[in-house]
């Protein structure tokens, strides 16, 4: 069926272009002026002319610029359906209908050939958007030929999976790093039994502890998996981004094999580099390699999207096995039944198999309010394992909590009072570059090593420069007077051991994956994560997506539960269970189930605020202006902000989706700087050019 739709919809999605006025525009040299007749009507007519109900590949030549519609709305039109709005456009096509299709079917020397169609079984909103995924790839593909922009050579190039192969690769790489410790000999067993399993459902799970290896062992179970599958790919989708750094290292020195070259074999994407401009477009990273790591930002969102440029890449994942880390930290609670619903569909009708892995894993799928239908996901540890590894669990850390809220200044004396090394979590970017800038003041400028500071207002280069600081000053047992200042993109996967935590009260899983960056080896015996609340104050900022969850976890503490791994799903539960998150949620569900398309991509948001890249780095931005950069060096030197702060601080574009960051910048605040010594200056104009 999927093949029918888009064999009918490829020959003529482009018909429209044989009208004489866009013909003289796409003969003109600059191939970027836009077309004056909308060019997919006319194929969208021709199939309604030789197949009345090729609804499918109508609506994949009708989408393939301006995207999936709202089926139900579109549905309404009646005999209109999937054609353009606009009646005078409409009128033209009819009148010229014959002549194109002449003039299309002497340039192709052949006819385009009805299909008997059927109605696809199954999910119709994946089908969908896989279909237009297959055609704008195409589409894309061939354009770029066409104009010199994309290698011939490239499609025979990328490496292939061999997973057997990278399987005993990896073999040998976790060979060299066991020694004769009891919590090494539990590694080594974890890894085995992940390597020989065999299990054929099609969604697994992996509830293991802290420091039991799960990214080496569950590498070896997804090769595993796609040696018994055959399965094309396997992606890797982690809740941040500055872990994703750690991860490609691992994996590129643990699978690459002889003559590869790393970047080859695994794709390191960071932000969803997605540009309708051709200029940007070819920016776009399009899930080719055998090995993708993303974040579940660009992951889900890209399922979540009805737009073209964004789908190109989504054709890529059937057939693939995907390893989703820190499970329970991807996603916001009111998108899950809708990620639930599309791991499903993925799974049981385009051969997906998923592994659901986290020392705090929520077993959210057994959760009658996630989901009408029970599905039984097996683990791949089993119990008896499981429990040996969560001995070094046992005690590991004191969960307690601040009553009263605290202002910034009773913060900052309460944390330097404490045994450090000391981390602290803010739940807004800006609040922890406040507080870090606090505490330097604190200490005095003399001792500013006191204080060291990580959030996404960091390039990802220089965030990976400071984890690497952080773990290095970590090792010295001798260095011990200092405090981390960070936001929740240090809760999962970083390999970090703090004395003391404080975690500004958000949810009971961010508390969770918080307490893996404090004792993790469990070598203290009187490790504390503290809870808190802050005070309103002009200079913090409050995160609205997890007013819900923060309720739930201090109604916890106030009724004095035990805060344990165990509680996650019954938080999930609460959280579910609050009115605007239950409300949320189903109205996302409905939307999903309805083909809304446009709907979908609009709530479906992992990060709540809708974001733009910036860049403060003067020979990226020279580069960019030249159209000589490539979207990696972009995802290194790049910063993430949201849409609202381009008119706020007048930024400037240098290509599409990219501005140009015209206030300060330095490598302990990144972009943070700038907008720190903005507002004071907007609070208080004599303070803020006393300061500078």
């Amino acid at each position: 069926m999927l093949n029918a739709s888009v064999d009918m919809a490829s020959p003529v999605h482009d018909m429209g272009k044989l009208y004489k006025e866009n013909q003289e525009i796409l003969h003109q040299k600059d191939s970027h002026v836009s077309l004056p007749l909308h060019h997919q009507d006319a194929g969208v007519t021709f199939l309604k002319q030789i197949q009345e109900n090729s609804y499918y590949s109508q609506m994949a030549v009708s989408a393939h610029h301006s995207g999936l519609p709202d089926i139900e709305l579109e549905g309404q039109r009646q005999k209109n359906c999937f054609r353009d709005q606009n009646k005078e456009t409409r009128d033209k096509v009819n009148a010229e209908i014959d002549n194109l299709v002449a003039l299309h079917k002497n340039l192709m020397r052949s006819e385009v050939s009805a299909f008997c169609v059927n109605s696809a079984s199954g999910d119709k909103g994946v089908f969908f958007r896989i279909m237009l995924s297959c055609l704008v790839d195409a589409d894309h593909t061939d354009t770029a030929r066409h104009y010199g922009k994309f290698p011939q050579e490239q499609d025979v190039s990328i490496p292939k999976l061999r997973a057997k192969e990278r399987l005993e690769r990896l073999d040998k790489y976790v060979r060299g790093l066991r020694d004769k410790s009891e919590r090494s000999k539990l590694r080594t067993e974890m890894y085995q039994v992940c390597r020989d399993s065999a299990i054929e459902e099609n969604i697994v799970a992996c509830n293991s502890p802290v420091g039991s290896a799960k990214t080496t062992a569950l590498m070896a179970y997804a090769l595993q998996q796609a040696i018994l599958r055959k399965s094309r790919r396997i992606f890797v989708v982690l809740p941040f981004t500055n872990i994703i750094r750690q991860s490609v290292e691992v994996y590129r020195e643990a699978l690459l094999l002889p003559g590869e070259k790393p970047e080859d074999v695994v794709a390191e994407l960071h932000h969803r580099a997605d540009f309708e401009s051709e200029e940007a477009r070819a920016l776009t990273a399009q899930w080719k390699a055998p090995i993708v790591v993303t974040t579940a930002v660009a992951f889900f969102e890209t399922m979540a999207s009805c737009m073209p440029a964004t789908l190109r890449r989504l054709h890529e994942l059937p057939g693939s096995v995907i390893f989703v880390d820190e499970a329970h930290a991807a996603l916001p609670v009111k998108l899950l039944p809708t990620a639930w619903h599309w791991m499903q569909v993925l799974a049981d009708e385009w051969s997906c198999h998923w592994i659901l892995a986290s020392g705090s894993l929520v077993e959210f799928w057994k959760l009658e309010e996630l989901s009408e239908t029970q599905r039984t996901v097996p683990q791949i540890v089993n119990i008896e394992l499981r429990n040996r590894l969560m001995k070094y669990e046992t005690n590991r850390i004191k969960f307690l909590c601040k009553p009263e809220p605290l202002n910034r200044e009773q913060l900052v004396k309460w944390v330097a009072s404490v045994p450090g090394p000391r981390l602290v979590i803010m739940n807004t970017v800006q609040s922890a570059a406040v507080i870090a800038e606090d505490m330097r003041r604190y200490y005095g400028d003399r001792h500013d090593c006191r204080v060291m500071h990580l959030s996404t207002a960091l390039a990802a280069e220089q965030r990976d420069k400071t984890i690497q600081d952080v773990k290095n000053r970590l090792e010295d047992k001798d260095d011990t007077d200092w405090t981390l200042v960070a936001t929740s993109c240090v809760e999962a996967g970083v390999d970090f051991s703090f004395k003391t935590g404080f975690r500004e009260i958000a949810s009971l899983l961010s508390l969770l994956q918080t307490a893996g960056r404090v004792n993790r080896n469990g070598f203290d015996d009187d490790a504390v994560i503290w809870s808190f609340e802050m005070q309103k104050d002009a200079m913090l900022t409050y995160n609205k997506g997890i007013k819900e969850s923060a309720y739930v976890l201090k109604h916890y503490f106030y009724k004095g539960d035990s805060i344990s791994p165990e509680l996650g799903t019954i938080s999930i539960r609460d959280e579910l269970r609050r009115q605007t998150v239950s409300d949320d949620a189903k109205f996302l569900l409905q939307a999903e189930i309805s083909m809304r398309f446009p709907e979908v991509q609009e709530n479906f948001r992992v990060i709540d605020d809708n974001t733009v890249l910036v860049v403060a780095d003067s020979s990226l931005k020279e580069q960019l202006r030249c159209g000589g950069c490539d979207w990696k060096t972009i995802q290194r030197k790049a910063v993430s902000v949201r849409k609202e702060k381009v008119k706020q601080l007048h930024l400037q574009p240098i290509i599409d989706g990219v501005y140009d960051w015209n206030l300060g910048y330095d490598d302990f605040y990144g972009i943070m700087r700038g907008i720190l010594s903005y507002q004071q200056s907007k609070a208080s104009p004599q303070k803020g050019a006393e300061d500078k």
